[in-house]
């Protein structure tokens, strides 16, 4: 199939109207419009709330369950999709195995583009296999066309292995691709025709940020507003970690930082132990018992 068939009706490879002499422009009135068309990639995002949040919900039904959250993607689709997952260890102490990324090209695809990587469709069914991707696991594929053969082919075949699946795309599927759930962002044209780093790419990072904030939340990795499962990985972390035990355990920094070290750095586990005077290791318990909600084992406080 020739190039010109698959993609010159795509709304992204289309002119800006408001960009055609865009190397005439001075350089201050090139930076405005580049900047003003955000508000594209937002409306975008906004117009697509309905089924992100279904989408967020199938995620947080998998994770609860055992399951992964898997996303596949290639080139800036896929970096912004490896940007969301490895983020969700550190902020929500989220295991990385329980994200895994399938980048066309692979992991060194992430800091050198992998050209022509995107169009193998069996490294696509390979990787899906290789990860055993099952009933339980939910599958994201991430792409501004909507028919990258990598991703198009991997979704194929992780519905066939009885995942769930979803598309976040800047343009309608390909004809022929099936998912569960299909958030389509009408970017539109990009100021520089064809580069969907841009506008499709803002909006496929606001999405992705929508998406697995609200699943975290969904499966009790947020308490209010509070990172509460946070990893204590660095002394910027460590440090909101001690203020947001002692916050919401209602204690000074002196015995929040205590029940902190007591706890292995667990902010839920300090705060519950704070809050009802607890061991480290009944705080650990009763979490269980409350699926990992900080807020039920709280008594919904």
């Amino acid at each position: 199939m020739s190039g010109t068939s698959r993609f010159s009706d795509l709304a992204t490879e289309a002119s800006h109207p408001d960009a055609a002499e865009l190397d005439l422009l001075a350089t201050a009135d090139l930076v405005r419009l580049t900047l003003d068309e955000g508000l594209t990639a937002f409306r975008a995002c906004r117009a697509a709330a309905t089924e992100i949040a279904r989408l967020a919900d199938i995620a947080a039904s998998a994770l609860h369950a055992g399951g992964r959250l898997v996303y596949v993607g290639a080139g800036t689709s896929g970096r912004l999709a490896m940007l969301d997952a490895v983020e969700l260890a550190p902020t929500f102490g989220l295991p990385m195995d329980r994200v895994p990324v399938l980048l066309a090209g692979g992991d060194a695809a992430m800091f050198r583009a992998q050209e022509g990587a995107e169009d193998r469709v069996e490294d696509g069914i390979h990787r899906i296999r290789g990860l055993r991707v099952g009933p339980s696991d939910v599958v994201v594929g991430v792409s501004a066309s909507g028919r990258t053969p990598f991703v198009i082919a991997a979704l194929a075949e992780a519905r066939r292995s009885g995942a769930r699946t979803a598309a976040v795309t800047c343009n309608p599927l390909q004809p022929g691709t099936n998912v569960d759930v299909h958030v389509l962002l009408s970017t539109g044209a990009e100021v520089l025709a064809g580069s969907t780093r841009m506008n499709a790419g803002t909006a496929t990072k606001m999405a992705l940020n929508a998406l697995s904030l609200a699943a975290m939340v969904r499966i009790g990795k947020v308490y209010r507003n509070r990172m509460v499962d946070v990893r204590v990985g660095s002394a910027k972390l460590e440090d909101r970690a001690q203020r947001l035990v002692a916050e919401l355990g209602n204690a000074d920094p002196a015995a929040a930082s205590a029940a902190l070290r007591s706890a292995g750095g667990h902010a839920k586990s300090a705060i519950l132990m704070l809050r009802r005077h607890l061991t480290a290791r009944e705080a650990r318990r009763l979490l269980r018992v409350h699926g990992d909600s900080l807020r039920a084992a709280l008594g919904r406080a």
